[in-house]
């Protein structure tokens, strides 16, 4: 079975600008928690909110999982914004599904994974935004030291940042995001959501998110 990628970034893209999941602002930039200036804004949990853009994003969320993780047994999400995608393309496949917690619970049986036992199953982490990383690398690690075999990671989302990319190749997990940000820059370029000094902006905040000259 094989997915057209390309077609599904820019289908996928689409979706999440026209529901403003993923809303690019290049002359009034937003503010991340590391305090770094961005134009572009990503809260994937408003696709929830919207059937059509929801059905068609988990979709092609579950052909992906099918097409790139064949011998997948299991979809497991990341807390708290994987959760829903796993469950609702989890349903899509017929596979079981869990989740895994961003810390052990103080009570009860102190769980950090919830779901069924992992041991011995081929997972897949399901994660909403891929920007460093990190959350789903850390979800991954507890799958493996819990007995899971990780076949990768799925995503709605990447910034395609080579912070990103190396720590993914530390890790050694493959991760496989429905769009991207260069292909939602020109996506919102092509339909008007920004225009080309506002997307000239944002290819140079890509290139160094770091660097606050793309502002101009």
């Amino acid at each position: 079975m094989s997915v057209d990628r390309t077609q599904t970034a820019a289908e996928i893209a689409k979706a999440l600008l026209s529901v403003k999941a993923v809303f690019l602002r290049p002359s009034e930039p937003f503010t991340w928690a590391s305090g770094i200036k961005s134009p572009v804004y990503c809260d994937n949990r408003l696709t929830l909110s919207y059937p059509e853009v929801r059905r068609k994003l988990e979709n092609a969320l579950a052909l992906t999982i099918k097409a790139e993780y064949p011998g997948c047994e299991a979809l497991m999400g990341t807390s708290t914004a994987g959760i829903p995608h796993a469950a609702i393309a989890s349903e899509i496949l017929g596979l079981p599904m869990g989740y895994v917690r961003s810390s052990a619970k103080a009570h009860g049986r102190n769980n950090l994974i919830e779901g069924l036992p992992p041991v011995g199953k081929k997972v897949v982490v399901v994660e909403d935004l891929i920007s460093t990383a990190g959350s789903a690398i850390e979800a991954a690690e507890a799958l493996r030291e819990a007995g899971a075999e990780v076949l990768g990671i799925a995503s709605i989302f990447t910034y395609g940042l080579e912070k990103g990319r190396q720590n993914l190749e530390t890790a050694g997990l493959k991760n496989v995001s429905l769009t991207n940000f260069t292909v939602l820059a020109e996506v919102a370029l092509e339909e008007g959501y920004i225009n080309q000094a506002e997307y000239e902006m944002a290819m140079r905040f890509i290139a160094n998110p770091q660097d606050p000259s793309w502002m101009g």
